[in-house]
């Protein structure tokens, strides 16, 4: 079963293989079965499947043998996290010792996890809430990857890159996937219609909490926030860079732009299955 659209490197773009992933994790097992088709996956509708298969396909890397998380918080997609760092590879291939600064990174430290795997780069990353980077620090240490990925706490919610970066900071990067509601009540409105759309069992694979899922005026807000507060910080860091889930937010960023005198400006398309978005990235 080839995922369509994936990046070319990535290493999940044929397919799972099954039998090699219950390998990397036992736990898996219990979760698969066939279809009505006679094809061997598992019920993407059951939070506990989805959450033991991409334990799994991370296990895939010799580095990582540990990731345990709360329910509570996001389970993130493995091979579609995997295409925004192979594509901000691409955007980065003239560098040399990168440094990426991760915004929000969540209780799962997933972007820094696979870019240390795949590329060997170092991170620092950043979240607003204490028990998220709890996890994620206990994740960074069970795996030996202290030395690689650095956490630091945002702790005002207004403010994306102002009290995190220090006066000695250079970053190569930037990387953010940021809260795609306006509000807690927009955020259960589209669980509701994803569990409708699943069946009844799906509510927790859409769980997360607020600041993984909303911020005060959505996704627009967030962007127009780290695309001024980056005006500040401009020398900081090569490129600035994030995921943009509507389409309609390219457009208000890109006459934002040319107020704040952003240098070069692109928009890389990404697609996982039928679920299309993009990666915005500006540089002063």
């Amino acid at each position: 079963m080839k995922d369509k659209g994936l990046h070319p490197k990535n290493k999940f773009n044929k397919g799972y293989d099954f039998k090699t992933l219950i390998l990397q994790n036992p736990l898996l097992k219990e979760h698969v079965l066939k279809n009505k088709h006679e094809i061997t996956t598992i019920d993407f509708s059951d939070p506990k499947a989805v959450k033991e298969l991409n334990k799994a396909l991370l296990f895939s890397y010799d580095k990582l043998s540990v990731w345990d998380f709360p329910d509570e918080n996001l389970c993130p997609p493995i091979p579609g996290r995997l295409d925004y760092i192979h594509h901000l590879a691409g955007l980065l291939s003239n560098e040399k010792n990168i440094k990426i600064l991760d915004i929000g990174t969540g209780a799962t430290c997933i972007y820094p996890l696979l870019g240390v795997s795949e590329y060997n780069w170092d991170f620092v990353a950043t979240d607003i809430d204490l028990d998220s980077l709890d996890t994620a620090q206990d994740i960074i240490d069970d795996n030996g990857l202290h030395h690689k990925i650095e956490l630091r706490q945002q702790f005002d919610e207004q403010h994306i890159l102002k009290g995190i970066l220090e006066k000695d900071d250079t970053f190569t990067a930037t990387m953010c996937n940021p809260p795609f509601y306006k509000s807690a009540e927009e955020a259960r409105g589209a669980n509701r219609r994803k569990s409708r759309n699943l069946g009844n069992n799906a509510v927790r694979n859409f769980s997360g909490n607020h600041n993984e899922l909303w911020y005060i005026g959505g996704e627009k807000a967030f962007l127009h926030t780290y695309l001024y507060e980056s005006s500040l910080f401009a020398s900081k860091s090569i490129w600035f860079t994030s995921l943009v889930s509507k389409k309609e937010n390219v457009t208000s960023l890109e006459s934002s732009f040319k107020k704040l005198k952003v240098e070069e400006f692109k928009v890389i398309p990404m697609q996982q299955g039928n679920k299309v978005t993009r990666i915005v990235c500006w540089k002063f």
